[in-house]
């Protein structure tokens, strides 16, 4: 008896944003294969019989090849067990979940997607800036910085195409990011944030403007996992942190940021 996979998204770090529905996935799992990304809290959600595979891909290694993890998907699911395929995020944003669904559906495998909250979004909110904010930005665009292969991603397209850009996988090529957007038409002064670990308790942002953010990024130590945020938008954030009685604070995680420097339309939030 053939037993089926769900592709589930893990959501942007904080094991609280996993949906019912993945939590309830969890609960039922012979298998799970999951990502470096994924909130360890998750795994005791699955039973304790369950077998855990660890998939995980960092920056420069990869433990598991795709087709690899694919293939252990389809082997165990073949075998009758039903997999749970957790990824960090959304799995059909940037996370490769389209290739995962196709190899289980040509190998003639049940398989059900849940949805995620995808970071793309999460970490710029849980800094406290909106992707899109009437009379500032009415469009948004999500981009990766970097190819399937670690190649840098052409962003001549979309750079001025949008008012927010949201871009991951960023941090370990911010400054070339940074200098790439200026180069096809965006303003040097326009004000950028990174996120890091958004959401969870390691969570911190810097903010400043497309000049001068790579130098406070490095003066911050911040790396992946990292989403950059780039707009007019990120100003939201820096008026919030300015502007708003500490007592009646938004509830947002402590940030650490810097200043905007010369030239830019703001100054970064305060921690």
């Amino acid at each position: 008896m053939t037993g089926r996979v769900i592709l589930v998204g893990a959501g942007p770090g904080d094991p609280d944003l996993l949906t019912l529905r993945g939590a309830r996935a969890l609960s039922e799992a012979d298998v799970v294969v999951f990502d470096r990304l994924a909130a360890p809290a998750l795994l005791e959600l699955a039973p304790a019989s369950a077998e855990r595979i660890y998939a995980g891909k960092e920056p420069g290694r990869a433990p598991m090849s795709q087709e690899a993890i694919s293939a252990v998907l389809v082997e165990r699911a073949l075998l009758g067990r039903t997999v749970v395929r957790l990824k960090g995020g959304d799995p059909f944003v940037f996370g490769r979940g389209g290739e995962e669904l196709l190899a289980c559906v040509e190998a003639g495998v049940p398989v059900d997607v849940v949805p995620g909250v995808s970071s793309a979004f999460a970490a710029p909110a849980a800094a406290g800036i909106p992707v899109t904010h009437r009379d500032v930005a009415r469009s948004v665009a999500v981009v990766t910085a970097s190819s399937a292969h670690g190649d840098a991603t052409d962003l001549s397209l979309v750079a001025t195409a949008t008012d927010t850009l949201v871009l991951l996988m960023a941090a370990g090529r911010l400054e070339e990011t940074c200098a790439t957007l200026v180069a096809a038409g965006r303003p040097a002064d326009t004000p950028a944030a990174i996120v890091q670990w958004a959401t969870t308790d390691d969570q911190r942002s810097v903010s400043g403007t497309l000049s001068s953010l790579p130098a406070y990024a490095r003066g911050a130590s911040v790396g992946p996992p990292a989403t950059l945020v780039v707009g007019d938008v990120v100003r939201v954030a820096e008026a919030v942190a300015t502007a708003v009685d500490p007592a009646n604070a938004p509830s947002i995680p402590t940030t650490t940021a810097r200043a905007a420097g010369p030239g830019s339309r703001g100054r970064a939030a305060s921690a």
